[in-house]
């Protein structure tokens, strides 16, 4: 038996495929979901997204969401999502990189300044990730 998933952005759907396991970046960690989970809404953090379908792992960055599970039916629904196999690793280290450096430059008194830095590192370290499946 498999889960139907479902990534959804407010302009495109990511994904819709069926997979074996899920692991979603959740508020309180990562959560794994198998066939016959229980009925679940989470909230989502700005991470990786974790699937596998025949036997292979497959990953998308995600910038955070909810996600509801019912009846072997995994719906994310997220700002913005990207696939880790159309993210180009090195490109993705280098922003990471620029993220880091832009961070450690914003000065203590920018506190709407600090909290974008953090959520693009968040998201540059997750793109970063999604390169390699697992």
């Amino acid at each position: 038996m498999t889960l139907t998933v479902k990534v959804i952005s407010p302009d495109t759907t990511i994904l819709d495929t069926a997979a074996e396991e899920v692991i979603l970046p959740s508020s309180t960690g990562q959560l794994g979901i198998l066939t016959d989970h229980a009925p679940l809404i989470s909230a989502l953090e700005t991470g990786v997204l974790r699937f596998r379908k025949d036997k292979a792992w497959a990953a998308i960055a995600l910038t955070g969401g909810f996600a509801e599970v019912e009846e072997n039916e995994v719906t994310v629904l997220v700002r913005s999502g990207e696939l880790g196999s159309t993210i180009n690793a090195e490109e993705a280290r280098k922003k990471l990189e620029d993220a880091e450096q832009a961070l450690a430059g914003i000065k203590a008194e920018d506190k709407q300044g600090k909290i974008q830095a953090e959520q693009n590192l968040r998201m540059a370290r997750a793109r970063l990730q999604a390169t390699t499946p697992i």
